[in-house]
């Protein structure tokens, strides 16, 4: 109870959580009883709390403490990390572009669009082996140019 009264502020609601979260314990604890049982409870009871919390539409501005008590992540990601994820699609979109045609074509049909082999070999009108040589070939020479050369003999 003080855990859930120090982050959930709406006071009239603990008692409906408490009941919850035993609620929930109890159906874990069918299933296998956790040992040691404290850890359990307090993770238990902070999953139902931002279980609440991401289910409420509008969240008051007091209905929470402290959201990062809830260590919830944000949908969108960090400026610092979307300025790095673009720069490194623009790498791999260069090393793709730098690909021989067909094995570009194999990499393109099978690591992007997802295709399986057979799939691929029926499209591009090629054997399952000279595809698996092309993806081979293809990934390998991906890896060189975004993570620098691991052997000079490659696949």
């Amino acid at each position: 109870m003080h855990y859930m009264l120090s982050i959930w502020r709406n006071r009239n609601e603990i008692a409906d959580l408490r009941q919850d979260v035993y609620v929930r314990v109890l159906e874990g604890a069918r299933k296998q009883l956790p040992k040691p049982a404290k850890p359990f409870v307090f993770a238990t009871a902070r999953n139902l709390l931002i279980d609440r919390v991401r289910r409420a539409r509008i969240v008051p501005i007091d209905a929470v403490a402290d959201l990062e008590a809830f260590a919830i992540a944000s949908d969108s990601p960090a400026p610092d990390r979307s300025i790095i994820a673009r720069d490194e699609l623009r790498r791999l979109q260069v090393a793709i572009d730098h690909l021989p045609p067909r094995c570009r074509e194999a990499v393109i049909l099978g690591r992007i669009d997802g295709l399986t082999g057979q799939e691929i070999a029926a499209r591009m009108g090629i054997s399952e082996a000279t595809v698996s040589k092309h993806l081979a070939t293809g990934m390998f020479a991906l890896a060189n140019v975004l993570y620098g050369k691991r052997s000079e003999k490659g696949p």
